[in-house]
């Protein structure tokens, strides 16, 4: 491994080697990379970067993966879009979009965090990796361990979006359905993985797993002329992906990389899954575990394990915590797809309804460079929108046809064509 990072508890401050584990012994809390920033200042430049490939991997200095390494998977380095048409219905006026849903192989962001962690699985020797997870964390594993030549071992919960339990089963990995949600999965996965000694990416492999989430901070800062944003709007399940994109930020802070400023981080949940939020709107950070009832399953997680940094990292910066209904969730869905063409998944559809109800509710200044974060993909949760369409019934291939059926629909208040004369006979087609 290269020894410009090491682990450190995150509340002890305990240093340990680089190794496969994620609690500290002494005090039992979560480990995090933490780089040696001096060590790595002349080789983590904006030059340096810019001759790196274009994905993820330009950031490689600054994340935790073998030197022997070899990239095989070009994830990252995904659109930051203006959203003008989003922002005209939402009362913006500077609004992007960092568009995760197209994200290598696999649709979303997922695939960052999972390329950073199955680096440090081969660098550990495993030959069998997995993970927990709600959806997009088991089709990134499932399609980069295929890559890798890997065994696989994935659980789920059993109710799980159909189109991403197959999306998981094509790649050729072991999916075990569980009985139960996510907090059940990830509890029998840290026994796995112990019995087993096989490397579970958000268990004995999280720390690193973890820092894959600052590639998408890093390109946020890059794609805007190397300069940082007033507000960034994000998703939380576990409540990791905040943190990492203020990690990244900060990072390049201490490089020199971007001028100083404070970025205020806004977390989005569904009512149905809300622990992070309600621990913000209370003023502070203790987690009060729920139990998940939401169409949003990738965010479904009631027992947070990053919920209080989330939390923390919110309040800090300054920013707020919003939860959407179901309802909410599926109308931002459309409303993104409508305006901007980005087809997002549940949580995409969470992350949209939280923006439009922070700008409405003052909380976000129209003025302020706000980037919200699309994480997944739509074609992964297209059950959201079973019933939500009309389907009309089929026409006759006839222009009469048509204009009754369709002309008003697509053109309000426009007549139909008057009939066209008669052809004369042996006349030339014009």
């Amino acid at each position: 491994m290269a020894s410009s990072y090491e682990l450190r508890c995150r509340e002890c401050g305990k240093r340990f080697d680089i190794q496969p584990l994620s609690i500290c012994d002494d005090c039992f809390s979560p480990l995090e990379v933490v780089f040696d920033l001096p060590a790595i200042k002349s080789k983590f430049t904006r030059e340096a970067i810019a001759q790196g490939p274009w994905n993820m991997w330009r950031y490689r200095a600054l994340l935790p993966v073998p030197d022997s390494y070899i990239p095989v998977t070009p994830s990252g380095m995904t659109p930051l879009m203006a959203a003008p048409r989003l922002a005209k219905r939402i009362g913006a006026k500077n609004l992007y979009l960092k568009n995760d849903a197209v994200c290598l192989p696999t649709l979303s962001f997922k695939d960052r965090v999972v390329s950073v962690a199955l680096a440090a699985a081969q660098g550990f020797g495993f030959d069998t990796v997995g993970c927990s997870s709600t959806g997009n964390l088991a089709n990134a594993v499932a399609a980069q361990a295929a890559r890798l030549g890997l065994k696989t071992c994935i659980l789920v919960p059993a109710d799980l979006e159909p189109a991403k339990i197959l999306n998981t089963q094509i790649y050729g990995a072991t999916l075990v359905r569980i009985d139960g949600n996510y907090d059940h999965c990830n509890r029998l996965c840290s026994q796995i993985a112990d019995r087993f000694n096989w490397g579970f990416v958000n268990v004995n492999l999280r720390p690193y797993y973890a820092e894959g989430s600052k590639t998408f901070g890093f390109e946020i800062a890059e794609q805007l002329g190397w300069r940082l944003p007033d507000n960034v709007v994000v998703p939380m399940a576990g409540g990791s992906l905040i943190t990492k994109i203020r990690k990244a930020f900060q990072e390049l802070i201490d490089l020199g990389l971007v001028e100083p400023k404070t970025v205020r981080f806004f977390g989005a949940q569904a009512t149905g899954c809300s622990p992070i939020v309600q621990a913000v709107k209370k003023g502070g950070e203790h987690i009060e575990p729920q139990r998940p009832q939401t169409i949003a399953r990738s965010l479904a997680i009631g027992n947070p394990a990053d919920g209080p940094y989330a939390a923390r990292a919110i309040r800090e910066s300054g920013g707020w915590a919003e939860d959407v209904s179901d309802v909410e969730i599926v109308s931002a869905i459309r409303e993104l797809a409508e305006t901007e063409g980005v087809f997002t998944e549940t949580a995409g559809g969470v992350t949209t309804a939280v923006t439009a109800r922070l700008y409405a509710h003052g909380r976000i200044s129209p003025d302020d460079l706000t980037v919200v974060a699309i994480t997944g993909n739509g074609l992964k949760t297209l059950d959201a929108l079973d019933g939500k369409f009309e389907q009309l019934p089929a026409i006759r291939p006839r222009l009469a046809d048509f204009e009754e059926a369709y002309l008003d629909r697509i053109q309000p208040g426009r007549a139909p064509a008057q009939p066209a004369a008669p052809a004369v006979e042996g006349a030339y087609a014009r």
